[in-house]
C-alpha cells in the first residue's frame, strides 16, 4: 500500500480513542470555538509524530532512554494532566470569557500546551511500535524517503480526526450557554481526573504482573 495511506491509517487509529487530550480539545473547542479546539489536537498530533519518527526509524538511544525514565516522565505527566483537570474543573466560565474579550486567545499557548502534555506520555511510543508492527507498514526497503512519507502520512492522519472531531463538536457551541458551559467544566474536568486515575491504576497493575 502507499506509505502516505499507511501513515494516515496509523495516525487516525492512534488519535481516535478519546483521553485526557480529547476531552481537553473538547472543552476548548466549546468554549473558545473550533480554531482553538483544531490547533489543540495539532499539538497532539505533532506529539504523535515526533514518537511515530522515533517508533519508525528505530532511534535505539532515544528508545533506551524512554524506557529507562518512563516511570517519571508517566508520573510527570499524569500528575500535569490531574492538575490541568482539577483547574478546568473549578474554573468559571464567565469570568475566563471576560478575559477572553480583554484579550485574545493564545493559539501558541493551546498548541504547545497539549503538545507538551501528549509527548509526556511515553507509552505514545510503544503504541506506534505495536501499530507498525501489527500492520506492517514499516519496510526496510522503502528507504529515507518513504520513512518520511510514512511519517508525513501519520500527520496527516492525526491532523484529520482533531479537524473531524472539532468540527463535529463545533456544531453544538451555538448551543452551550454559560450555565451548560459550567457543567461542561465541571464534567471535563473530572473526565481528565478519572480518566488519568484509571490509565496510572492499569499502567502500575501491569507492571506489577
Amino acid at each position: 500500500m502507499n506509505p502516505v495511506i499507511d501513515g494516515m491509517i496509523v495516525g487516525f487509529s492512534a488519535s481516535v480513542p478519546l483521553g485526557p487530550i480529547g476531552v481537553l480539545c473538547i472543552q476548548r473547542t466549546l468554549q473558545r470555538g473550533r480554531l482553538s479546539g483544531f490547533v489543540s489536537g495539532l499539538g497532539a498530533a505533532v506529539s504523535d509524530t515526533i514518537y511515530a519518527i522515533i517508533a519508525g526509524f528505530s532511534l535505539s538511544f532515544i528508545v533506551a532512554f524512554i524506557e529507562e525514565h518512563v516511570i517519571w516522565m508517566q508520573l510527570i505527566g499524569a500528575t500535569v494532566l490531574i492538575i490541568l483537570g482539577v483547574h478546568i474543573f473549578r474554573s468559571n466560565p464567565a469570568v475566563q470569557l471576560r478575559r477572553q474579550r480583554r484579550r485574545k486567545s493564545s493559539y501558541l499557548q493551546d498548541f504547545f500546551s497539549t503538545m507538551l502534555l501528549t509527548i509526556s506520555n511515553p507509552l505514545a511510543l510503544f503504541l506506534f511500535l505495536a501499530f507498525f508492527a501489527g500492520l506492517r507498514v514499516v519496510d526496510p526497503a522503502m528507504g529515507l524517503a518513504g520513512q518520511l512519507t510514512l511519517v508525513g502520512g501519520v500527520l496527516i492522519g492525526a491532523s484529520s480526526w482533531w479537524l473531524l472531531l472539532t468540527t463535529i463538536v463545533g456544531f453544538f457551541q451555538a448551543a452551550v450557554n454559560l450555565r451548560r458551559l459550567f457543567w461542561i467544566n465541571k464534567i471535563a474536568g473530572a473526565t481528565i481526573i478519572v480518566l488519568v486515575i484509571i490509565a496510572l491504576m492499569v499502567w502500575l497493575i501491569r507492571s506489577m504482573v
